[in-house]
């Protein structure tokens, strides 16, 4: 996939893969991967700052964790990363039905 498609869904897409279960950055990477059935293959330079990003932000909140005896960031959503989540969710399913009904058959 572009990363040219990504550009403006990235942050919503890491707000989806944190929903279930707080994680740290690299299993965000792996989550996002492994939903997208290998099709966001992104690399630590894009979802880095991303993650800063909605932290600033106010939608992710964090702790440092140990894992595997190394310390890591572990990121989870706050109650306005679910608000985001949401309206995400809803300005996209009216995005795709759009864009379906332009793109789809005629």
């Amino acid at each position: 996939m572009k990363a040219d498609a990504l550009r403006g869904h990235l942050d919503p897409l890491i707000l989806a893969v944190v929903e279930a279960a707080p994680l740290h950055g690299y299993a965000i990477i792996e989550a996002l991967s492994a939903r997208s059935g290998g099709e966001l293959d992104l690399p630590t330079g894009t979802v880095y700052p991303a993650l800063r990003r909605l932290e600033a932000a106010g939608y992710l909140e964090s702790d440092w964790s140990e894992v595997g005896g190394r310390r890591r960031r572990t990121y989870r959503l706050s109650r306005a990363g679910r608000r985001q989540l949401r309206e995400a969710r809803s300005e996209w399913q009216v995005f795709s039905r759009v864009v379906d009904g332009v793109l789809g058959p005629a």
